[in-house]
């Protein structure tokens, strides 16, 4: 018959049994592998910040917006010839007859000029956006420069003796060239013939001639000759023919 007691002696030897076989299985599975892993060498992907103190200085460069225009008309009302103009000692075109110069010019203080030969006038005029300005040189060429192309006038004249007239001609040269220049003098007169004491018509005539530079003037002389007589009476000598070369 089998007591508790035995049963326990032989449970006990069992239970060790089994935990040797357990705890020996457990340590077989353990192992120490070592694992074959790749050599990796490490590669420095790091970009490095320039350093900026080295490279080429920077240049500010300031851009300035265009200036604003306003309007500029220039003429040089009924003076008959063309004539160059200029701003600021710049050429910008030419004005005429009726016909004035239109321009747009930048805002500010300027100096516009004209010239007839050798010979300029100017004026000095504020440029303003949105608003025309006007400069008319007429009167200053009217009285300065006098005539817009070449001529010839009478200057002067007067009675020189019994049988002559004196009479003086100005030759005018406003033009860019040298002239020769040739007019026609003609002066009309009465007197009375001492054969018959008739008060009778007459007229003298003469051509005076006279190399001109440009932009002067020249004065000519000359006697023209009347007819014998007396009680002489003159009218205004006038030129009737006048030509350049």
């Amino acid at each position: 018959m089998v007591t508790p007691l035995m049963k326990s002696i032989v449970l006990i030897p069992l239970i060790i049994v089994i935990g040797c076989i357990l705890t020996s299985g457990c340590v077989g599975q353990i192992k120490n592998n070592a694992v074959n892993l790749p050599n990796v060498t490490p590669t420095n992907t790091f970009t490095p910040f320039l350093n900026l103190t080295n490279t080429t200085p920077i240049t500010n460069i300031t851009v300035t917006p265009p200036g604003l225009n306003g309007s500029l008309r220039v003429s040089i009302g009924g003076w008959d010839a063309d004539l160059p103009v200029s701003i600021d000692n710049k050429s910008v075109g030419i004005a005429s007859k009726g016909k004035p110069l239109d321009l747009m010019v930048e805002e500010g203080n300027h100096t516009v000029k004209v010239c007839a030969a050798t010979m300029c006038e100017e004026q000095n005029v504020t440029i303003q956006f949105a608003r025309q300005r006007l400069v008319d040189f007429e009167a200053q060429l009217i009285k300065d420069v006098q005539f817009p192309k070449p001529a010839a006038r009478i200057a002067a004249y007067y009675p020189s003796g019994s049988d002559r007239i004196t009479v003086s001609v100005e030759f005018i040269n406003p033009s860019i060239q040298d002239l020769t220049m040739s007019a026609e003098v003609s002066c009309e007169y009465t007197y009375i013939d001492s054969r018959s004491d008739q008060r009778v018509a007459g007229a003298a005539r003469g051509i005076e001639t006279a190399n001109v530079k440009a932009g002067s003037r020249v004065m000519v002389t000359d006697n023209l000759l009347i007819a014998s007589g007396y009680s002489y009476v003159y009218a205004i000598p006038e030129i009737t023919d006048f030509s350049t070369r």
